[in-house]
């Protein structure tokens, strides 16, 4: 059995307007998990930042991702495995949610160009987190390093197939 297979908490990630929360949604109802949108975990302040197209700094994603890892941790040992949709763009912040979780974490990272995801934000509406932002967001995406544990999934699919392609990936 791969580590993939292993995988328990699983975070659909990548910038804003990739697909995290439909993706998200969709493979927590496929592993009957439960799902956690990132977003939701937010405080107050982080949202009020960002509603003003103000971009985080590590000062306030710190103790977010801190909340984020420990909600993923709760899930898995309540329901036996979760499925959360966090943008985790930096190597230390998937780090940071990994250890908070206290457990190894799978990175779905959905990758798609810059112009493909700016598209879908223009065409997207209710969301706090506003197209100005997108450029800063690919400025900090690193992907994922073959040293940890992910997978990089094509967004041009659409939400079905790309949710196929990570569950093959999971048995």
């Amino acid at each position: 059995m791969s580590d993939l297979q292993k995988a328990k908490a699983i975070v659909v990630m990548g910038v804003c307007g990739c697909g995290k929360s439909s993706v998200g949604i969709d493979l927590a109802k496929r592993l009957q998990a439960p799902f956690v949108d990132a977003d939701d975990l937010h405080p107050a302040a982080n949202i009020a930042k960002m509603s003003q197209s103000v971009p985080l700094d590590d000062t306030d994603r710190w103790p977010w991702l801190d909340i984020v890892g420990s909600e993923l941790a709760a899930k898995v040992a309540e329901f036996g495995g979760a499925v959360v949709a966090c943008s985790a763009l930096r190597q230390a912040y998937r780090e940071r949610i990994t250890a908070a979780a206290k457990q190894p974490v799978l990175f779905v990272h959905l990758a798609g160009s810059f112009e493909l995801i700016s598209d879908r934000l223009h065409a997207r509406g209710g969301h706090f987190m506003p197209p100005a932002l997108l450029k800063s967001q690919f400025e900090t995406l690193e992907i994922p390093a073959e040293s940890e544990m992910a997978l990089t999934v094509d967004i041009e699919l659409g939400v079905d197939q790309i949710v196929d392609q990570i569950a093959q990936q999971l048995v």
